[in-house]
């Protein structure tokens, strides 16, 4: 991201208080953006950086995105807005998620507030040509047995972040998003591992919120025309690619000659700008 400069550029990031993105706030920050970051508490003064929440150099306001007309109130002190981040998202351990009220919980804060923010901010967003990203999660590509509320939201924003970017796309704004697999924030500290689970080994296995997925790099507005992209930072989402290309390809796949068949996909994918495929297979024999 060395090359990346937001110098003059506008960015809201709802649910920027803290997690994944408050880093993706500071990412920008970095990279000479003025950054609007929103949270559910009254006052920046309410957050510790030792709970995961740096509001220095950003611009906080208060907003509650599940609360009945909150987001149609919210004001942006900005004429301007050049990138929208929609980051904010909760989840509900123990199998709350399996109770109607903590199904809707979760769908509205981390699903139908994606909408609600974005066309709240559409005509801002069309004024300038600028970008929306919405973070979703690796979840939207396997199954979390004990969150259903969870998956589903995950996989729907996915889904309406291909939708918006056709949708959209006339209008000059750019939509894509980024789906994170495990990053060491204090949502994830709360999903109840067992009581004998090395902790300190779990946290090796995430990304540290300084080194997540280089999320600037999707606000195409550098020339980088990708529109209804999905990004991940992980091996689960190297594996859903993987997988696809290879079903996609071959159909029906045989375990026993699998071996052959990533030879043949892996050959495939490392000439797919070669005019003369023929000659490089002849020369691989």
């Amino acid at each position: 991201m060395a090359d990346l400069d937001f110098s003059g550029k506008t960015v809201l990031v709802i649910g920027g208080s803290s997690g994944i993105g408050n880093g993706i706030a500071h990412a920008f920050r970095l990279r000479g953006a003025i950054v609007h970051v929103t949270g559910t508490r009254a006052s920046a003064g309410d957050y510790r950086v030792g709970d995961g929440s740096d509001l220095s150099g950003l611009a906080y306001a208060p907003l509650d995105v599940t609360a009945p007309g909150a987001v149609a109130a919210f004001s942006l002190t900005a004429a301007r807005l050049d990138v929208l981040v929609l980051s904010q998202g909760t989840v509900l351990y123990k199998r709350g998620e399996f109770e109607m009220d903590g199904f809707r919980k979760v769908m509205e804060v981390n699903l139908t507030s994606l909408m609600a923010c974005a066309s709240k901010f559409h005509p801002m967003l069309k004024a300038s040509g600028g970008s929306l990203i919405i973070v979703s999660s690796t979840a939207a590509f396997h199954a979390t047995r004990g969150n259903p509320a969870y998956n589903a939201s995950k996989t729907g924003a996915v889904g309406l972040t291909r939708t918006l970017a056709v949708a959209w796309a006339e209008d000059g704004i750019r939509v894509n998003g980024v789906a994170p697999g495990g990053v060491d924030t204090p949502i994830i500290h709360n999903f109840g591992p067992p009581d004998d689970a090395d902790y300190k080994l779990i946290a090796r296995l995430m990304t540290p919120i300084g080194f997540a997925f280089p999320h600037g790099t999707v606000d195409h507005s550098k020339h980088q025309y990708v529109v209804g992209a999905v990004h991940t930072q992980t091996i689960e989402g190297f594996w859903s690619i993987f997988k696809r290309g290879i079903v996609g390809t071959f159909h029906n796949v045989s375990k026993r000659h699998l071996h052959l068949y990533v030879a043949e996909f892996q050959f495939r994918y490392n000439n797919r700008f070669n005019d003369d495929i023929l000659g490089a297979t002849i020369e691989g024999c």
